[in-house]
């Protein structure tokens, strides 16, 4: 009989073919959820079920028929075990500095940029800006009064740990950068220029794939705490060494990240610290930039939601101009929650997964 030294998410599909059920009934047969075999399907061969699971699925295999035994042990005979993620991890980091300057703000700057082509719903306006370590850096000013930096940094590091302190380094640096710039473009004092105030999400494309180097990334854990580091209500700090090992090695599902990816298409995870997306088929996947278009709309939203909150907190009469009162409001949650005929079941699935990962 063919036994498995460790399950990964591989092994437990080729059960699941083998056992001729489907992923319902395979996973009403171990006593798990639905979920939970397609996450582990998911994963593939970078994904290892946890100790308890491993055993469940000893036992699967143990008291399948034989003929069911024969096919998984055919099956991985002639699949042969995937090679371990290994090698350079590569990132394209997507940073966003979102900040409230007000709508007479947003006209002035708005007169010197380029205007958003015509099928964009949110109107604004763009230009690239000088920063001095981004590749590229790009300021959005949308007509509502929000300005949104996008900062795009390709990176290579050589452990995930890595990436994170690389992203803690430009927490301290880029929104006092962002604020510099801001008045010079503004040409004001100093006092009176906004303050962005957190770096709220980081878009990442990793290649080589892997489930829990995916995970790791929009995990809302994974931020320090520190002067000029985000920090959301209820969240904690950043895992130790020994937590990361862990659950890059057996799995690690936080409940506010929020699964996008359709199987065979893409691996895509949210949570309200960024989101990580990977393309297993590029024809059929979304791309960089509509990901990036969804989120740069989120952003402006949230910004401008946020202005209003903190006036009515402050005492003050949340007032707006008329085109970007409550109906303007109305509109966009109708805009971001409904599916237009155009947009394929993963637009969707993006839009509700950053919609339910984002901070409100």
């Amino acid at each position: 009989m063919a036994t498995v030294q460790r399950w990964s998410g591989r092994e437990a599909r080729l059960l699941r073919d083998a056992l001729r059920m489907s992923l319902r009934d395979f996973a009403a047969c171990l006593g798990v959820s639905d979920r939970t075999v397609s996450n582990w399907e998911g994963g593939e061969a970078s994904y290892q079920p946890r100790a308890e699971s491993q055993a469940v699925l000893d036992i699967a295999l143990g008291r399948a028929p034989d003929d069911a035994k024969a096919r998984f042990a055919a099956a991985l005979g002639t699949n042969g075990a995937a090679p371990p993620v290994t090698g350079r991890i590569e990132v394209d980091s997507h940073t966003f500095l979102p900040v409230f300057i007000g709508v007479e703000r947003a006209g002035r700057l708005c007169a010197h940029m380029t205007s958003s082509a015509d099928d964009q719903w949110l109107e604004f306006s763009s230009a690239r800006v000088d920063h001095p370590e981004a590749q590229d850096c790009v300021l959005h000013i949308f007509a509502c009064g929000v300005a949104v930096f996008h900062l795009f940094q390709p990176h290579e590091p050589t452990a995930l740990t890595e990436l994170a302190l690389w992203r803690y380094r430009f927490y301290a640096s880029d929104l006092p950068w962002a604020r510099d710039k801001l008045r010079d473009l503004l040409d004001e004092d100093h006092a009176r220029v906004p303050n962005p105030e957190y770096v709220l999400s980081v878009p990442a494309h990793l290649r080589p794939v892997g489930r829990n180097r995916l995970r790791h990334c929009p995990a809302p854990a994974v931020h320090a705490v520190g002067p000029g580091r985000p920090r959301r209500p209820g969240r904690t700090r950043a895992p130790g060494r020994h937590g990361r090992e862990s659950f890059l090695g057996t799995g690690f599902d936080h409940p506010d990240i929020v699964s996008f990816g359709v199987r065979g298409v893409s691996t895509a995870y949210a949570g309200w610290s960024g989101i990580a997306y990977a393309s297993h088929s590029r024809e059929r996947s979304l791309t960089i930039d509509e990901l990036v278009t969804c989120e740069l709309t989120v952003q402006a939203l949230w910004c401008f939601t946020r202005q209003i909150q903190q006036m009515i907190e402050n005492g003050q009469d949340p007032s707006m101009p008329d085109q970007y009162s409550w109906r303007f409001l109305r509109a966009a949650y109708s805009r971001l929650t409904t599916a237009r005929a155009q947009e394929t079941a993963q637009h969707v699935l993006m839009q509700e997964a950053i919609l339910t990962s984002s901070p409100s």
